[in-house]
């Protein structure tokens, strides 16, 4: 059985991870209260004794504000935190799983979707360092995946950290009552947690290289939180709650939606967006009947 030493093993990926997956592989699972990440000496102390044949690294700042008001607090665990795993990797011989984000495009100005040869233009600061840590990654490795991924939505889930996401918020305005405004100009591709956990192990034996992975999605925001009241058998509410907002990114629409067509070439398929988000809703019996 191989095996996978597993960073931020209990966020939002990582609990989902061992989930699915104990059986597959040998987890070792750590968080920063079992690993520093920048501690570099520890970091190798921990791939020597454990040999992996996988090093998923999910640990990371995600929190797009923090970030912004945190710089180098934040560039320490996204940045350096990572090299100090691609150099432990490095010596090991373990195939690093660098899980990155379509936030690497949140900067740019032209249309989504947007492929692996598109230059990102991050602008904001846990964008800038997913993309500096990639960088370096690159330049430390020759084995290695690069993960950018679309947003993740899930529900809440026992014992489980749940990620803001546009699912549980939608279901959250209807159980508070309270209004909310939905941008017509904002597009993003929106992957079910659950699709990317039935499929992992076999995105970790891509060839090395930058992938990008999640559903496709031809909708905006809007449309999306519409389509799950009705899916829901709510759509006599959205009138009631949803307001929709003609005046957000208006001037420059924000679309970071990812081309994954180098992930499908490879047998690595998601549901559209809209689809995902009905199987989720059917799955979790969320229908209001």
């Amino acid at each position: 059985m191989k095996r996978v030493l597993l960073t931020g093993g209990n966020g939002f990926i990582g609990t989902r991870f061992r989930e699915a997956h104990h059986h597959n592989f040998e987890i070792l699972s750590t968080d920063v209260d079992q690993l520093n990440i920048l501690n570099k000496d520890k970091v190798e102390d921990a791939l020597n004794l454990f040999k992996p044949d996988y090093v998923i690294h999910a640990a990371a700042i995600a929190l797009t504000d923090f970030c912004n008001e945190n710089p180098d607090k934040c560039r320490e665990i996204n940045v350096i935190g990572a090299v100090n795993i691609a150099e432990a990797c490095k010596k090991t011989g373990s195939k690093m799983i660098f899980l990155s984000t379509e936030q690497v495009f949140n900067g740019n100005r032209e249309s989504g979707p947007y492929s692996e040869s598109d230059t990102p233009l991050p602008d904001t600061m846990y964008g800038k360092n997913k993309l500096e840590a990639e960088n370096l990654i690159k330049d430390i490795l020759d084995d290695y995946l690069i993960l950018r991924f679309t947003w993740m939505f899930g529900i809440p889930e026992r014992f489980r950290p749940l990620a803001t996401n546009i699912l549980w918020s939608t279901i959250e305005t209807v159980m508070k009552g309270e209004q909310i405004k939905v941008p017509v100009y904002e597009f993003r591709g929106l992957t079910y947690i659950n699709e990317l956990m039935d499929q992992f192990d076999k995105i970790m034996d891509l060839p090395t290289g930058t992938y990008h992975v999640g559903s496709n999605n031809e909708k905006n925001r809007y449309d999306i939180v519409c389509h799950i009241l009705n899916e829901m058998g709510l759509e006599y509410r959205i009138d009631e709650l949803i307001i929709k907002d003609e005046e957000k990114y208006k001037d420059n629409p924000r679309d970071a939606r990812l081309e994954t067509s180098r992930a499908q070439s490879h047998g690595i398929e998601f549901s559209e967006s809209m689809d995902a988000i009905s199987r989720c809703i059917r799955e979790y019996h969320l229908e209001i009947k």
